[in-house]
């Protein structure tokens, strides 16, 4: 009789830890949550916003993480998920920001996410997103996005080690305080074992680079003691409005955010001993929306289930939801520390550049991970093989064409990710959901044949 595999927690999903072991473990989940640290910071550069308005957005992501990982832990999926923000709905802000502006792109944000939350209600019957993200999560589709997205976001990090002409330090002396912030990176990544050093090493890397930078008088912190020392977020910093497009390319950012997270409520629940079936699924999913839409309200970037958080659960063996929960907390707590973010909206561009490099390489290289585990038969190079290249191939598009598209349209395929993800997908229903079956039955049917034919002679 096969007996299932031992357990890798040492504390339980329900067990409770000591108030100063709570807080420790806790704040070792905030350190991982790298998103807050770097995609406010960058959608600030890439759109000419102030270090206040960059400010707003690390408002709104501590306040969103806060409020989907209490409600996670705590009350409808009690699993211990921490959420934060995701490459996708960066990737997805960013170019909508550019085209119809940031109040656009988060209002059009909150209503993809109400349509996702109707679509995952946690009812029998009704929750149809759980369905939806099983159908089409497979290594295939998410691989080759992840790999599509990092390639993508890879004209981001290295420009940006240089600084920005007329800053001060700009060229060679921001080039090395990148490369030590790189080095620093790399090195808790190597030698930090399995301990927070490596969990957190994108922040460990920006703490170093910064200091550098302070001590090479190349940066002084600025700001923090221009504002109040509490404050609640600002709601709808950068206005409101909605465009249909947007939307689409939301709900995009929506589904392979909520695929993914899918999976990691399977995964962290069976650590646990704890099946997460499709209704309790779907209430995480449900959750993950509803903080979601309500973050982007204050200008939250759109979250899903970090990775680096469920390997600090798996590590440590501390699945103690109290634990991510208390996380949570202190996520809310700093969103009315306005003071906190605009701290992390000054870190010096350069710092924050060369930290994003290897954050986009990992995402990068995660797809590649995802793809190890595909059967790269025909079948499935026709569904990966044209959704890349074309997907990254829009980048360099001819600019008279792409002067010619429409914003709403543009929206949609100007951006790998997105084109790349409505690729994969419907390439992976009609190949592999819908003709592969086809082909397995013709070819069983075909093998089946002689054998039918020979039978009675055998007799």
């Amino acid at each position: 009789m096969n007996q299932a595999p031992p357990s890798p927690l040492a504390i339980g999903i329900e067990q409770r830890l000591s108030a100063p072991r709570t807080g420790l473990f806790g704040l070792q989940h905030l350190l991982a949550l790298t998103g807050i640290w770097i995609f406010p910071v960058l959608i600030g550069q890439s759109l000419k916003l102030s270090q206040v308005q960059v400010g707003y957005i690390i408002q709104g992501c501590f306040l969103m993480t806060g409020i989907i990982t209490v409600l996670q832990s705590s009350r409808l999926l009690k699993l211990p998920i921490v959420q934060g923000p995701t490459a996708g709905f960066f990737v997805a802000l960013s170019a909508a920001g550019a085209t119809f502006g940031l109040g656009t792109a988060f209002g059009s944000m909150m209503v993809a996410g109400l349509i996702c939350m109707v679509l995952s209600i946690p009812i029998r019957r009704f929750g149809l997103f759980g369905h939806i993200s099983k159908l089409s999560s497979s290594p295939i589709v998410f691989g080759t996005l992840f790999v599509i997205i990092g390639a993508q976001l890879a004209s981001i990090g290295l420009s940006g080690w240089f600084g920005t002409p007329g800053s001060s330090g700009y060229g060679a002396p921001s080039f090395w305080i990148s490369l030590f912030t790189v080095l620093t990176v790399l090195g808790c990544l190597i030698f930090g074992g399995d301990s927070v050093v490596r969990r957190a090493a994108i922040v460990w890397g920006i703490a170093a680079g910064t200091l550098a930078a302070a001590v090479a008088g190349l940066w002084a912190p600025s700001g923090p003691g221009s504002v109040p020392l509490v404050h609640a977020p600002t709601l709808l910093p950068f206005g409101f409005g909605v465009e249909w497009s947007v939307v689409v390319v939301m709900l995009l950012a929506f589904f392979q955010a909520g695929a993914e997270s899918a999976g990691m409520y399977s995964l962290v629940g069976g650590w646990g001993g704890q099946q997460v079936d499709l209704g309790r699924t779907n209430r995480g999913l449900f959750t993950e929306f509803l903080g979601t839409t309500v973050g982007s309200l204050f200008g939250g970037i759109g979250t899903t289930s970090y990775p680096e958080n469920a390997g600090i659960v798996r590590v440590t063996g501390v699945g103690s939801r109290f634990v991510t929960a208390t996380a949570g907390v202190a996520a809310i707590v700093l969103a009315f520390i306005p003071g906190v973010s605009l701290f992390i909206a000054g870190l010096p561009s350069p710092v924050l550049s060369a930290a994003s490099t290897i954050l986009f390489g990992i995402i990068a290289m995660s797809g590649v991970q995802l793809l190890s585990t595909v059967d790269w038969d025909d079948l499935n190079l026709a569904v990966a093989a044209p959704a890349f290249i074309i997907a990254l191939g829009l980048q360099f598009l001819p600019a008279d064409v792409t002067a010619g598209i429409p914003p709403g349209l543009a929206a949609v395929v100007g951006s790998p990710m997105m084109l790349g993800i409505v690729m994969l997908v419907v390439l992976h229903l009609i190949v592999n959901v819908g003709i592969r079956p086809l082909l397995d039955r013709r070819r069983d049917t075909r093998a089946a044949g002689p054998a039918a034919t020979t039978a009675p002679a055998a007799r």
